[in-house]
C-alpha cells in the first residue's frame, strides 16, 4: 500500500493532467456537432479496422479446419480403396508345368470426385444441396455423395457446371443400411423433423440392436460404397405390427456446417442396369 502512495505522490500531477484531458475531450466532444462527427468516424473506421483482422483469423482457423477435415477424408479414402475394388477369383488357374501364373485382375468399382458446396438447407421437409461441379466435369444422375465424416444424398439435377443433391434430411430420401457389426437389413429415412435424427427401420427382432451401434450402407446398395458410415444409433424402439426393431440413429454428417463433399460413380452401374433390364424382360 505504502508502494502505491509513493506512486501516486510521484505521479500526481501527470494523472490530474489526464484526468482533466478526458474530461476536457469528453466535454468537446458532447457538445460539438462537428468533433462528434469526427470522432465517430475515426471510431468506425478503427473498429472496421479490428473487424477485418478479427474476420481474417476467422477465416484462417476456419480454413485450418476444412484441410484438416479434407485430409482426414483422404487418409479414410486410401485406407479403405480394397473396399472400392473388386478382385477376380484367380484361385483354379494352374498350367501344365504347375507353375502358377499370376492372373489377379483389379477393377476400380468406385471413382470419387471431389466437390464444393454452395447451396444448404437443413430444416425444409425436402432439403437439397447444390455442388459446384456438374456434367462438364463427370457428374451424372444417381450418383452418391458422401462428406468427410459419412454420406450425405444422392444427385438428381445436374446442369454443366452444378448439381443438385438430394439430402439425407429429404422426406423422399431412402438409403439401404445396415448394422456395421453385420446383423440386420433395413433402411433409413428422414421423417421431417429433427435434422440430427434419422430412422433405421425394417430391422428384425432376431438381430441384438443396442444403442452406440454403427449404422453403415449396405453391400446392396447400388449407389454407396459398402460400408459407407451414415451414423450411430441413439434409441431403440420395437415395432410390434411388423415385429421389427425401429432405430433412432444420429447422422454421422454435421449437416448444418457442409463445405466439402466427394460424389462417387459406380463405374459397373451400367452393367448392373443390363442386368436388371434382362431379369426384367425374362
Amino acid at each position: 500500500m505504502r508502494n502505491v502512495f509513493l506512486f501516486l505522490r510521484r505521479y500526481s500531477i501527470f494523472i490530474t493532467f489526464l484526468v482533466m484531458q478526458v474530461v476536457a475531450l469528453t466535454m468537446l466532444f458532447s457538445k460539438n456537432r462537428f468533433h462528434q462527427s469526427y470522432f465517430g468516424m475515426v471510431s468506425n473506421e478503427i473498429a472496421g479496422a479490428i473487424n477485418a483482422r478479427v474476420n481474417t483469423i476467422e477465416a484462417f482457423l476456419s480454413l485450418s479446419d476444412q484441410n484438416n477435415l479434407l485430409r482426414e477424408q483422404n487418409a479414410v479414402l486410401l485406407s479403405e480403396l480394397p473396399s472400392g475394388s473388386l478382385w477376380a477369383d484367380s484361385s483354379g488357374l494352374i498350367i501344365q508345368d504347375t507353375a502358377w501364373i499370376d492372373s489377379v485382375k483389379t477393377l476400380r468399382q468406385y471413382v470419387y470426385f471431389p466437390a464444393k458446396v454452395i447451396s444448404n438447407s437443413v430444416f425444409l421437409p425436402q432439403n437439397h444441396l447444390i455442388l459446384h461441379r456438374g456434367a462438364d466435369q463427370g457428374v451424372e444422375l444417381n450418383m452418391a455423395v458422401v462428406g468427410p465424416t459419412g454420406i450425405i444424398g444422392t444427385v438428381i439435377q445436374v446442369s454443366k457446371n452444378m448439381s443438385g443433391v438430394m439430402s439425407l434430411l429429404n422426406n423422399e430420401s431412402i438409403v439401404v443400411a445396415m448394422l456395421k457389426k453385420g446383423s440386420g437389413l433395413g433402411e433409413v429415412t428422414w421423417d421431417g423433423n429433427d435434422p440430427d435424427v434419422l430412422t433405421l427401420s425394417k430391422i428384425p427382432k432376431t438381430v441384438k440392436a443396442v444403442v452406440g451401434d454403427t449404422v453403415v450402407t449396405s453391400p446392396y446398395s447400388d449407389r454407396f460404397p459398402p460400408g459407407s458410415m451414415i451414423g450411430k444409433v441413439i434409441n431403440v424402439e420395437q415395432d410390434q405390427e411388423t415385429n421389427t426393431y425401429i432405430l433412432k440413429v444420429r447422422p454421422a454428417v454435421n449437416f448444418s456446417n457442409i463445405q466439402h463433399a466427394y460424389i462417387i460413380k459406380n463405374v459397373l452401374q451400367g452393367e448392373m442396369e443390363e442386368i436388371k433390364k434382362k431379369f426384367k424382360k425374362e
